[in-house]
């Protein structure tokens, strides 16, 4: 009898790729080369440095710094913290909790967006653009009323300094990306 084990997800230090699409299933944006520093049962924390990224009209483009990702599957949105000069800005996207295959880290963007600055300002972006779609899509009512529950807890989450915006998280993840790096030049030689 064969048995098919169970396929495995990430690994740390595996590079994945993150799509992102809309509502409607269209493909929104592209993410290539994202390196993961960890799994667990619902969430995965990786690294883009000078990633290429690649969005719905084609345009081709680069990220500038280095920035710690945070996906969860039961939350509704994800945490993109972006590794500044200046300190560390958030930029948190309203969207579905992720899933994964083999092609890429999968999730639909619902527009809003929260921005962090480095002093702790934030800034609810995109609602013209999340009223629009709402609208051309027909998005349920369910979803707006989790939409709207999930920036209540993200906002919590940023007040209270919780998971990704706790002292101390971009730090260790990013140390635990440049060892990772070490390794792989160590391993090349």
């Amino acid at each position: 009898m064969i048995v098919d084990k169970p396929s495995r997800g990430p690994r740390e230090g595996d590079v994945i790729t993150i799509k992102s699409y809309k509502h409607d299933g269209s493909l929104h944006r592209t993410w290539r080369d994202t390196m993961v520093l960890k799994t667990s049962e619902n969430a995965i924390i990786g690294l883009n440095d000078h990633t290429l990224v690649t969005e719905d009209n084609g345009r081709r483009w680069v990220t500038r710094e280095p920035a710690i990702v945070y996906f969860h599957k039961k939350y509704w949105f994800n945490i993109i913290a972006m590794i500044r000069d200046n300190g560390v800005s958030y930029y948190c996207n309203l969207a579905s909790p992720y899933s994964l295959d083999k092609e890429a880290l999968k999730y639909i963007d619902y527009d809003l967006d929260v921005k962090v600055f480095p002093d702790g300002e934030k800034h609810l972006l995109d609602a013209d653009e999340y009223a629009a779609h709402s609208k051309k899509w027909h998005y349920p009512k369910e979803i707006d009323q989790i939409l709207k529950a999930h920036v209540k807890i993200l906002v919590d989450w940023i007040n209270e300094g919780k998971g990704p915006f706790s002292k101390g998280y971009v730090d260790v993840w990013y140390s635990r990306y440049q060892y990772l790096m070490q390794q792989r030049l160590n391993d090349r030689r």
